[in-house]
């Protein structure tokens, strides 16, 4: 039967006496529900993060990298996660991604159907537009398989799977905890060749197997995590478009974590934990400073080439250095609009400075910010202010000592002078969120009475 139908039940061979009672009851009239693609329902996506080549073994002899394996519960390198097709009418339907308590609607106008009559079967793209991303693949029975592709990196596929029906995230297996790792833990990833430890703050939440949370870093949130805990393994992972992370890890028997973190298949690091209630990372309004107290200056284009220049735009201002590609900024976009939409800001301005994959120039740069600016709502003029190298952001704003995250936020008063960076975003997934908004809501109020005449702090 084909999984693009879900039939209700029905009886092949009945006898003539079962027939006239089904006649009186039903008439024999067989009713069948019919979806012209997908089902709906739960289904488990995987991607692949590793490389798994066959192995030669004429001999049949045991495998030794495959025997002993630390991570005997799951598949190793696969990056799972759960969405549902939810049908709006006969024809279309939608989907959401589901990370913890984190709900993601990729409407139908992102999603494309269609027949390859080459091969003979049903095709299926899911975009992520916003990010610049998709998901190409076919449909057969209850199997979608295909690729996830990242436009903005050089020839960045990886091999996706989704399977009907199964809404389990990690394994269906139960294992007792060896814990209940619920609570704060002070958290070191080894980082690589390219940049050296760094700490984070990882929040965990645990029933039974069940372990969802985040972990908090000085350039911001790893976002939604979801897993399981199996006996004395840690998993943990988020697929949101943008983001494929993936956390492994052994409970020791000092109980503390180590293991690895994966962000799709181009970044692998360790990464050790212990319990640490008080644990604390830099204050992010400490991160970034300026070089000197001179008024902020700048003058970028919009997406249509029409320069902005800051000292034209009167009042108060809160400066948003972003990227469409970030999901961390996002949320502080997110943010932004809800504030704006529930308080009295009088003449406070927002300027948005888009750092970009593809630099300020490019055709695909505009489009990305045109995306974004729509998909968004983004009221406020968005710029492009170069490309996401962030020495590149360090040289564009030169009063700034350097930029060291996606999303940085500046306070700027009437006089164009800066009263505040605030570095990364401590966003809704975070326990920091709350007192974000109670600290942001502060500095805007003093931007709205500052007086210009006042140095800088």
């Amino acid at each position: 039967m084909s999984a693009t139908r879900n039939r209700l039940p029905y009886f092949p061979f009945v006898s003539g006496a079962l027939c006239t009672v089904l006649v009186l009851l039903t008439a024999c009239v067989f009713v069948q529900q019919r979806y012209p693609t997908l089902p709906p329902g739960p289904y488990r996506g995987v991607l692949e993060l590793e490389y798994n080549p066959i192995v030669p073994n004429p001999k049949g002899a045991p495998i030794p990298e495959k025997l002993d394996m630390e991570f005997a519960e799951v598949t190793g390198g696969q990056l799972p996660f759960n969405f549902e097709v939810v049908y709006d009418n006969d024809t279309t339907f939608h989907l959401v991604i589901h990370n913890g308590d984190e709900e993601i609607v990729v409407p139908a106008e992102d999603i494309l159907t269609g027949r390859d009559q080459q091969a003979g079967r049903d095709t299926l793209r899911i975009d992520f537009p916003v990010y610049d991303t998709h998901i190409s693949a076919y449909h057969e029975e209850n199997v979608i398989e295909g690729v996830w592709v990242v436009h903005y990196r050089d020839n960045y596929r990886i091999p996706f799977k989704a399977y009907f029906g199964k809404d389990y995230r990690f394994t269906p297996l139960r294992k007792a905890p060896a814990t209940d790792l619920s609570g704060q833990w002070a958290v070191t990833f080894a980082g690589d060749a390219t940049e050296d430890p760094y700490p984070g703050v990882a929040e965990f939440r645990q029933e039974g197997n069940r372990i969802t949370g985040t972990i908090r870093t000085e350039t911001g949130d790893y976002r939604y995590l979801e897993g399981t805990v199996q006996a004395t393994k840690l998993y943990l992972s988020v697929f949101d478009g943008s983001h494929a992370f993936l956390f492994e890890a052994l409970i020791r028997e000092d109980g503390s974590l180590a293991g690895t973190f994966r962000s799709g298949r181009h970044y692998l690091t360790d990464w050790t934990a212990r319990r640490d209630d008080a644990a604390e990372l830099t204050d992010p309004d400490q991160l970034t400073r300026l070089r000197e107290d001179v008024p902020l200056a700048f003058a970028f284009p919009d997406v249509n080439g029409d320069t902005l220049r800051l000292r034209d735009v009167a009042g108060p201002k809160i400066i948003q250095l972003f990227g469409t590609w970030c999901p961390n900024c996002r949320d502080e976009t997110n943010f932004l609009q809800e504030y704006l939409a529930a308080n009295d800001t009088r003449d406070l301005q927002v300027i948005a400075l888009a750092f970009e994959r593809y630099g300020a120039s490019d055709d695909r740069s505009r489009a990305a910010v045109r995306r974004y600016v729509e998909k968004q709502g983004v009221e406020w003029p968005v710029l492009l202010a170069g490309s996401n190298d962030k020495q590149e952001a360090g040289r564009a704003l030169p009063m700034l000592n350097k930029v060291i995250s996606y999303p940085t936020m500046l306070f700027v008063n009437r006089d164009n002078r800066v009263r505040r960076i605030h570095t990364g975003f401590n966003g809704p997934a975070t326990s920091k969120y709350a007192s974000f908004k109670k600290s942001f809501d502060r500095s805007v109020r003093e931007l709205l009475d500052d007086d210009p005449s006042v140095p800088a702090q």
